[in-house]
């Protein structure tokens, strides 16, 4: 619900436990209040405009002091506030001033798509649009606000309209800002990098500036777009949280600044480094959406509060409400040495034993027998497929599996028939000899004809081959930003319209086959972000499929992201990545956290391996609407006390839960683990196996994990209302 208070220039939104606030004062919008939801809403004296002698309007002596300290809802540089600013604007003049003033607003049902940009839909929302004016440099910037009915989040995204008559230049657009005062916060973001993504972090909040980014090009192993404010007693069940977290798999920053007056300002946005953006006159810029979300029930309450967003307002794929295959990928079974009968052994032996759909990942194209050639050429290589897909696609099929396929659309090798024809379609500054990285090259989607070329090469392969399924990946970071197309005055305008070119495409494709199942990947989880979730259901979450260490990366981002959206598989033991060894039921039940499927050779699996894969997979199909579509609670974390993990998975109804428990590293003469569970009512009577407990019990007083025996040993164990 959102409403306008005409009397006190008051907006405020009602999401189902929070409110948000803003207030116009002397002309400027300002942040009032995010916070538990207020039966009231007359608190615009929380702006303490009275507390300063020097408002603008009643005294102009001191100006700068005003604006130094106001609670700005979206902050401008060069007028006086010294935080950090949401946007800088430089005229035709070449300097850079601006200053936003309220004109006007418009309240509506629904909300409006943006315009080559992942977003949020649906009709059971309020929107609100709040139009600020430069009227210097002739600007009119748009805040947009919506809330989903029965969601505890408040989707931000804004929009910039040059109405004069000169050219001017963005050199900074931020999608969101916050100023909390600050009672005691820690930030919590996540970090990591290849094969060890979305860590979580907490640290202490000092004076200054703390801040997470990517200058990448992609959302990036290293730093994730997602920043929170926790209080220092906050837990999964206790606390305040503030969350931002961004669609755009680009390019980001999101900072928190402590002033002077112990109030944090959190902006999120496109990273201003390597960005500019002209607006002729009549144009306008749009920038990403941000989703802000406040909880006063810890960081579990806000998991699930994104998890129902995402699921039902997010993520478009036909696919989103459809059990997905259980697959099995080729990659670390044969990396790039495979042949038509070698695949075809695995793919018998995976029928036999119900999985059901088969991807053949790198080295079909081109003449690819490393990672060092062929990427661009999207042609069969007939030496590996002499009947091409179609015969692979055939015979996959005639087995009753789906048939999946592997692209890296966006790169580029120097040892390429696509660079000899067109060397001038890849990212590369004039004179200098751009640097590789897995010695490839990118592509500059900046470029229609880029585009519209995969467009085409990817279809005839879709439709040629009767593909089910799309791997997407993306292997390396923007370097060297550079292209050809562009102007020398709008160079920084390339990181973005990169960006907006790989949407474009995924819209492409994914329009013109609907039924495709499309998984986005980038060297594991590179840009496993809320922006890539529009156009794919899933994504895989890291290369890293060693189960010990996929519980930290996957606690990390079942913080933020369903676990229907977490591709997750069985590998082989010692794993590739670590070398480590992990017992093979442990391995699948690490797995079922996500979507489910194996990476390995499954002809070369013992027998006893070899007899629990049915069972696994009978296992998965079992859990799957409960670990799709219910409720995450983090137990214990492994990240965290270094022995052992848990975490439950409870349906909506919360008649059943799974909860998964492993015991990392075994401790000798010890007394089994207790653990109090979470999510269930407390007035039902639940079984476990043949015992029978009340609901209160179990979150309160706890369960007693089995005995395990050895490092690496787990169970999921089974609870359903007792009737």
């Amino acid at each position: 619900m959102i409403k306008y208070y005409e009397k006190e220039q008051l907006f405020k939104i009602d999401t189902p436990d929070s409110s948000y606030v803003m207030a116009v004062a002397d002309g400027f919008l300002g942040h009032v209040y995010y916070g538990k939801r207020l039966s009231d809403y007359n608190i615009g004296y929380l702006l303490r405009t009275e507390d300063s002698p020097f408002v603008p309007s009643v005294n102009r002596r001191d100006r700068v002091s005003f604006l130094d300290a106001f609670p700005m809802e979206y902050s401008f540089g060069g007028t006086g506030d010294f935080r950090e600013t949401c946007m800088d604007v430089i005229n035709g003049n070449g300097q850079k001033n601006t200053e936003l003033i309220y004109d006007s607003h418009v309240i509506y049902k629904g909300k409006k798509a943006l315009e080559g940009l992942p977003s949020t839909w649906g009709e059971d929302c309020d929107s609100l649009d709040i139009v600020l004016k430069d009227a210097a440099n002739d600007l009119e910037v748009t805040l947009t606000y919506s809330a989903f009915e029965g969601i505890d989040a408040v989707i931000k995204s804004v929009k910039v309209k040059n109405c004069g008559a000169h050219p001017v230049t963005l050199e900074k657009v931020m999608s969101t800002s916050i100023d909390v005062e600050d009672t005691g916060f820690e930030i919590m973001t996540m970090h990591g990098s290849w094969a060890r993504e979305n860590h979580i972090q907490r640290r202490d909040v000092g004076y200054g500036t703390c801040f997470v980014d990517s200058r990448r090009g992609i959302s990036s192993h290293q730093n994730h777009p997602f920043m929170a404010l926790v209080g220092k007693n906050a837990d999964q069940k206790q606390g305040e949280v503030y969350a931002y977290n961004f669609i755009y798999s680009g390019s980001f920053i999101c900072s928190a600044e402590k002033s002077q007056f112990a109030h944090i300002r959190m902006v999120m946005g496109i990273h201003p480094a390597d960005f500019s953006w002209t607006l002729e006159p009549g144009d306008t810029f749009q920038a990403p959406e941000a989703v802000v979300v406040y909880s006063s029930e810890g960081i579990g309450c806000m998991t699930r509060t994104l998890h129902d967003l995402y699921r039902k307002h997010l993520i478009r794929s036909v696919w989103k409400d459809r059990e997905r295959p259980v697959l099995i990928n080729n990659w670390e079974a044969t990396y790039f040495d495979f042949n038509i009968d070698k695949l075809l052994q695995i793919v018998k032996e995976a029928a036999a034993n119900k999985i059901e759909m088969f991807v053949l990942d790198d080295g079909w194209f081109g003449h690819r027998d490393s990672d060092n050639s062929s990427l661009g050429d999207w042609f069969v290589d007939k030496r590996k497929l002499p009947d091409g897909l179609e015969k692979l696609s055939e015979e996959v099929k005639k087995s009753g599996m789906k048939f999946g396929l592997w692209f890296e659309p966006e790169m580029i090798s120097e040892d390429s028939e696509l660079y000899k024809a067109h060397p001038d379609w890849v990212i590369a500054t004039e004179g200098k000899e751009p640097a590789l990285a897995r010695e490839q090259l990118v592509l500059d989607f900046s470029r229609q004809e880029v585009v519209d070329y995969l467009f085409d090469r990817m279809s005839e392969i879709i439709e040629t081959a009767k593909l089910d399924y799309i791997k997407w990946d993306m292997n390396r970071p923007l370097t060297d930003l550079g292209s050809k197309m562009l102007p020398a005055n709008r160079q920084g305008e390339l990181m973005h319209r990169y960006m907006l070119g790989v949407y474009s495409l995924q819209e492409r494709i994914t329009s013109a086959f609907p039924e495709l199942f499309l998984e986005n990947c980038s060297s594991g989880g590179g840009r496993f972000d809320a922006g890539m979730l529009y156009y794919s259901p899933q994504i895989w979450c890291s290369d890293d499929t060693d189960a010990i260490e996929r519980l930290v990366i996957q606690e990390g981002t079942l913080m933020l992201y369903p676990s229907s959206a977490m591709g997750a598989h069985v590998s082989i033991c010692p794993n590739h990545t670590t070398g480590r060894t992990v017992p093979f039921a442990t391995r699948a039940n690490v797995a079922e956290a996500g979507t489910f499927g194996y990476e390995l050779d499954i002809t070369k699996l013992d027998d006893e391996e070899k007899a629990q894969i049915p069972k696994q997979i009978e296992n998965h199909k079992k859990y799957y609407e409960v670990t799709a579509y219910g409720d995450y609670y983090r137990l214990a974390s492994y990240r965290e006390n270094g022995k052992y993990d848990a975490y439950m998975m409870v349906s909506k109804d919360k008649k059943k839960a799974y909860l998964t428990y492993v015991q990392v590293q075994a401790v000798p003469n010890s007394k089994r683990r207790r653990i109090k569970l979470d999510g269930l009512d407390a007035e039902k009577r639940y079984r476990i196996g043949d015992m029978l407990y009340a609901g209160d019990t179990l979150m309160y007083a706890g369960l007693l994990m089995p005995d395990l025996y050895g490092d690496a040993a787990s169970v999921i164990l089974e609870i359903t209302e007792e009737v």
